[in-house]
């Protein structure tokens, strides 16, 4: 039996000192029974949570101790599945649940023909408390112990102010959220249902993906570089387009897609032109860049470029061009019920933007749990916050069951992926919406990191039916675009951004400072495309057959929502110059969760123009 001096001698001999020692010493003697571990075992299990948790000093903490438990625990479940892998018997959560926490069960009880609800081998997969013991998730804490995100400090804190908004986001009060009858008397009403229209062209649940021929990907690209070259020529900005790969001693003007000269990123010796097949040669052409004293390209993108090619071997250009104008012959060839949302007036709503009615949404991002459960406690804090403080429309963007998360991807649940979904997401948002009633709406969007979703991109929206709230909960596809109260709003679940900051070459006069973010989410709507970069990684599951119209942002949102790793932050970009700009509020929420900690999501009421807007990013 491991002693007080033994664990002690352990610790210093790591170079650890204990706070509050004899508190400490008695829990780890505690442990080292419950665990069968000897003192030095207990002190590595230490040592690695030490490391994996990035503690900066030597010490040890009493407050620390809960999550150290739940390292050791989760230690213990992964040594049992590796001596039980070749067995006969695969352990459930449930058991090793039983062997940590000293649960011992009746093994004299006969196995007879389960006859309720509570004996049956399969339970219900929308209930939540016979899963939280047979498939190790719950809507609750399932060991007894305290979390790291359950022991944050600051709850609901304001990251950051944009427009009008009050200093101060709503502290948490974990007896509001517990007491229903506070919420009941506490929450405000919104003002009223905000209309809801799904619009795009996007695939439908049940279709065929990952049929695209090489034909395929061709034709969408040709078909991008010919719709950009006659939003040029019907612009009358600028010159009749010719072929750059042609040798001419004047200056031209030609329409083409940016490459890269081998596998790497872009470079001033790797950048090149390539036009439309159909209208020219095809032929890729080298690019000088040198005199430009700004721009920023990428591969896959259309520009337009004005310069020379006096040798037919290098087009030196003198102007870049990356807005394709809006006009109607952007889209000259969509059917007249799409065509008709073209119209100049909807492209640079000036004055009739303003018309629109108020609409308050929250936003938020997956994952919805942290990296060392499947509590999802991030998103059942969402849910209380949306409670007090209604918004019209609440956002949920994916991944929603994170292929990304540990147990996930160790296959340490004992549940179906669409049962986890079924019971911690719809559930959840379906007891909220029948307690808000009927004021508020849902909209949830897939991601490729989507474990219970198809892997593909673009992606058709989750196949939800819930018998008399459909008209309250809608999914959309990936991306998708919806209006509601009139106010336009596009949104991609892609880390479109953070790929676009990865393959960006830009150069900027000096001294004159920049938003690089603004700058790369603008791209999407300079290039008219939810995904404009191509070719996409070979993480993306990019399928040319369903891209084109998917893709397609075919009128400029009011908001765009582009949730992403990288840092959150919500900006106002302005397409054009003068008083015909076009505006357009760019949203990264951030993740909700992050790790095992907190993550942050958005509050925003648009009231008509993005002047008028104000938004909050809170810390969950």
């Amino acid at each position: 039996m491991a002693t007080d001096e033994e664990i002690k001698n352990e610790f210093k001999r790591s170079g650890f000192t204990l706070v509050e020692e004899d508190e400490i010493l008695q829990k780890c003697v505690t442990l080292c029974i419950n665990y069968s571990l000897k003192p030095s075992d207990l002190v590595s299990s230490w040592e690695l949570y030490h490391l994996n948790r990035q503690l900066l000093d030597q010490t040890v903490k009493k407050d620390e101790m809960d999550g150290f438990v739940l390292h050791l625990q989760n230690e213990q479940k992964e040594s049992i599945m590796r001596e039980e892998a070749s067995g006969l018997h695969l352990y459930s959560n449930r058991d090793i649940d039983m062997l940590l926490d000293k649960v011992h069960e009746d093994t004299g009880e006969i196995v007879t023909t389960p006859t309720n609800k509570s004996q049956r081998l399969h339970p219900d997969p929308f209930d939540s408390i016979s899963r939280s013991k047979d498939y190790g998730y719950s809507t609750g804490k399932s060991v007894g112990h305290v979390t790291p995100f359950g022991r944050r400090i600051e709850k609901f804190v304001v990251k950051l102010n944009i427009g009008n908004v009050a200093a101060h986001a709503e502290n948490g009060n974990n007896n509001d959220v517990e007491n229903n009858e506070d919420d009941i008397i506490k929450r405000v009403q919104t003002s009223q249902r905000c209309s809801l229209k799904v619009n795009g062209s996007g695939p439908e649940p049940g279709c065929r993906f990952m049929y695209d021929r090489t034909e395929d990907r061709f034709n969408a690209l040709e078909n991008r570089i010919i719709r950009h070259a006659d939003a040029f020529a019907a612009s009358g900005l600028y010159e009749e387009q010719v072929d750059p790969a042609v040798a001419s001693q004047r200056s031209i003007f030609a329409v083409g897609m940016i490459c890269c000269d081998g596998e790497g990123h872009l470079n001033d010796k790797s950048i090149l032109l390539q036009s439309s097949a159909e209208r020219t040669s095809g032929q890729r052409v080298p690019l000088d860049l040198n005199r430009l004293d700004q721009f920023s390209i990428f591969p896959g993108q259309i520009v337009g470029i004005e310069g020379q090619n006096p040798s037919g071997h290098y087009l030196t250009a003198s102007k870049l061009v990356d807005l394709v104008p809006l006009t109607r012959a952007v889209d000259v060839d969509l059917p007249p019920a799409k065509r008709q949302n073209l119209d100049p007036d909807v492209l640079a709503p000036a004055e009739e933007s303003c018309e629109k009615s108020e609409v308050s949404f929250i936003i938020a991002s997956g994952p919805f749990t942290t990296s060392d459960n499947l509590l999802f406690e991030p998103l059942n804090e969402l849910l209380a916050y949306a409670r007090r403080k209604p918004p019209q429309l609440l956002v949920l963007l994916g991944p929603f069951v994170d292929s990304e998360h540990p147990d996930i991807k160790k296959g340490a649940v004992d549940a179906t992926f669409n049962e986890i979904f079924q019971v911690e997401v719809l559930r959840k948002l379906q007891d909220y919406v029948e307690f808000m009633g009927s004021e508020v709406r849902v909209v949830l969007v897939p991601s490729i990191r989507d474990a219970n979703h198809d892997f593909i991109f673009p992606q058709a929206p989750f196949d939800i039916h819930i018998p008399d709230l459909e008209h309250q909960m809608t999914s959309l596809s990936n991306p998708g675009t919806f209006e509601a109260n009139q106010v336009k709003v596009g949104c991609c679940t892609v880390d479109v951004l953070k790929q676009l900051s990865g393959e960006e070459m830009s150069r900027n006069p000096s001294g004159v400072p920049t938003d690089r973010m603004a700058r790369l989410a603008s791209h999407l709507l300079r290039q008219r495309s939810f995904y404009p970069l191509y070719p996409p990684p070979d993480s993306l599951p990019y399928d040319s057959s369903l891209a084109p119209k998917a893709l397609e942002i075919l009128e400029i949102p009011d908001i765009l929502l582009l949730p992403s790793d990288m840092r959150y932050f919500v900006k106002v970009l302005s397409l054009g110059e003068g008083e015909d700009a076009a505006k357009c509020v760019c949203v990264n929420p951030g993740r909700l969760a992050k790790g095992e900690g907190a993550g942050t999501f958005v509050e925003l009421t648009y009231k008509g123009c993005p002047e008028s807007m104000h938004a909050s990013i809170i810390s969950i």
